[in-house]
């Protein structure tokens, strides 16, 4: 069964119906299949805190999706551990030079220890460390 990492842009996109990702998440979405999902509880946390943002009825929009994606069997959400997070400081630290933040370090740690090379992501952040983000639909975009 094929492997992929999600973003908290993915989760967003799915969550929020003006997300400008949302076209494409959604199509994304429709294509995976019985394809495995591999996310992280710090990626979870990136995207409740946007919805948070959005008022009361996202708010709770957003925790019905993450009972739903913590109830899917083809999604498994790897918890944050002190180890973890300790690699992804190591790693941010060492990586001055780029724009990652501390969640996209410790999701490359992931996908590199699981070997998963594609992402549902649009960040241009995961290309940059060697990945697919699949929801690139150009390198320019």
């Amino acid at each position: 069964m094929p492997t992929v990492f999600a973003d908290s842009g993915y989760w967003i996109a799915l969550m929020h119906p003006r997300d400008q990702l949302r076209e494409r998440a959604a199509a994304a979405a429709a294509t995976l299949g019985t394809t495995f999902i591999v996310t992280t509880q710090m990626v979870l946390v990136e995207a409740l805190n946007e919805a948070s943002r959005l008022g009361e009825y996202w708010r709770m929009f957003a925790i019905d999706t993450l009972r739903e994606i913590r109830d899917n069997p083809n999604v498994e959400i790897i918890p944050q551990t002190e180890a973890q997070f300790d690699a992804a400081v190591e790693r941010y630290a060492a990586r001055g030079d780029q724009t990652w933040s501390l969640t996209d370090c410790a999701s490359f740690l992931v996908m590199e220890e699981r070997g998963i090379t594609e992402a549902l992501a649009h960040d241009q952040d995961f290309e940059q460390a060697g990945f697919v983000a699949l929801l690139r639909s150009n390198p320019d975009s």
